[in-house]
């Protein structure tokens, strides 16, 4: 009872089929109060993803500073972080379809603890391949969280409102991108470091050398707990009432759809979904990783322009909160993505196309800042409205459709370093066309792309 042959005559096990207590979960099986903890939790993990993840918008000028980089170097520093993501993110599905999602995200913090770790050895050295190292560390593990966070949270409700639910730990994972590079700078900046980076190029092969080893040891402390508190953290994720969700098994409705299916490239939405993601977090990555060096660009100092990533995530919240008041009760979350996507167009061509100083905010700089900044509205529902739109009706396919996705996350490595090039190679702000042909592909796929069910 409860098994079909499907026409390829392969014998599926279908919903209907018993389960005893002790095996997965289908998230509709889950009571309410066993969702909203199950929320709760993810939401707690999401945190932890943006404070990791966003303090690189300061990691970038301060090893640019400290390692004496160029603007590519630099952003190798999101290269590194970012290129795991493409590396890790398939072995993370085979890796949960083993351990399941409970302990493969205990091993996704032990990983990440090990990368900061390595942060010690690289500030004792001053060597920036080694914490280059660490930071692609860093990101291995967090190809294995964000490989199983991102596809629970989708299939834990009904999916009409699950750009809802992602828009919730957006809020999250922005909220902490606020934070990180604010108590960053408040852990690892002293008040007097302006004067020393105008005397820097002034100073002897010698005292430069020991100003900047000093100011690069700095993160021994920080990073020295953050390893640690991962690794605590990988305990108590495997020791929560987090229950295992079951997307091996499928309806008769999507098994029957997907009975010719043999391997993910068969689905089209999918393929061109994670190229979406792809454009959309470099996108994201660059307004928020470059707005401190364009900052700079217009005369401000680095101890005010460290702010203006804050501001960038601050405005996603700001479409985080709209989205989740919005949708699905009078916009659909499909209408909001396409919104975002042509806001996107419209402000990458404003940056690169207005100017004129405006005093706003205590700051007096170019308009265009302002549109950087207002990117992070147009970036904050695009990631909640691909996702559930990539992940339809792939049923037994989730776990390995969600490795694909996150593997388009090495848009952050490659994408900046795009930006750096044009930047080294033109300005600043020129380089901010790099974006204009991601808003446009994610505008195409908002109204076309996801629709496709065959090449």
């Amino acid at each position: 009872p409860g098994s079909f042959y499907c026409p390829c005559g392969a014998r599926r096990q279908a919903d209907v089929t018993p389960r005893m207590s002790s095996a997965p979960l289908h998230a509709r099986d889950l009571t309410p109060g066993q969702t909203r903890v199950s929320i709760a939790i993810i939401a707690v993990l999401f945190f932890i993803f943006g404070f990791v993840s966003w303090v690189n918008a300061i990691l970038i000028p301060y090893f640019k500073i400290g390692c004496e980089l160029t603007h590519f170097e630099a952003y190798l520093v999101t290269f590194a972080f970012y290129i795991s993501y493409l590396v890790f993110s398939m072995p993370a599905a085979h890796l949960l379809k083993r351990t399941g999602f409970k302990r493969g995200m205990m091993i996704g913090f032990w990983v990440m603890a090990a990368g900061a770790f390595l942060f010690i050895p690289a500030a004792m050295t001053r060597t920036y391949i080694v914490f280059l190292g660490g930071l692609f560390t860093l990101g291995a593990g967090l190809a294995i969280l964000q490989t199983a966070a991102n596809p629970y949270i989708t299939v834990l409700g009904p999916q009409e409102t699950a750009a809802r639910r992602i828009s919730v730990m957006g809020i999250c994972n922005k909220g902490a991108g606020i934070l990180a590079p604010i108590v960053f700078a408040a852990v690892v900046f002293k008040v007097t470091d302006t004067d020393l980076f105008a005397r820097l190029a002034a100073m002897a092969p010698a005292e430069k050398a020991a100003a900047l080893d000093e100011l690069i040891r700095r993160v021994v402390v920080p990073y020295a707990w953050v390893g640690a508190a991962l690794l605590a953290l990988g305990f108590l994720v495997r020791l929560s009432p987090l229950p295992e969700i079951d997307t091996e098994h499928e309806t008769a409705e999507v098994a029957e759809a997907n009975a010719d299916k043999t391997g993910i490239l068969q689905f089209p939405h999918l393929i061109l979904g994670a190229l979406g993601i792809f454009l959309h977090v470099g996108a994201s990555v660059i307004s928020v990783d470059t707005i401190i060096p364009y900052a700079q660009s217009m005369g401000l100092p680095l101890l005010e322009a460290k702010v203006f990533p804050s501001y960038v995530l601050a405005a996603m919240i700001a479409g985080y909160v709209i989205g989740i008041t919005l949708i699905p009760r009078l916009v659909s979350q499909l209408t909001m993505l396409r919104f975002c996507t042509t806001l996107g167009v419209v402000l990458s061509v404003l940056i690169v196309t207005t100017s004129g100083s405006v005093p706003y905010g205590g700051h007096v700089t170019d308009i265009s800042l302002w549109f950087v900044v207002l990117l992070g509205f147009a970036n904050s529902l695009t990631w909640a409205g691909v996702w559930p739109l990539a992940l339809d009706g792939l049923g037994r396919f989730t776990k390995v459709g969600a490795s694909v996705m996150i593997m388009g996350l090495c848009g952050n490595a490659i994408l900046p370093l795009g930006y750096g090039w044009l930047a080294d190679h033109y300005s600043v702000r020129a380089a901010y066309w790099i974006i204009l042909p991601c808003y446009l592909y994610l505008t195409y796929y908002a109204m076309i792309g996801h629709k496709k069910r065959r090449w």
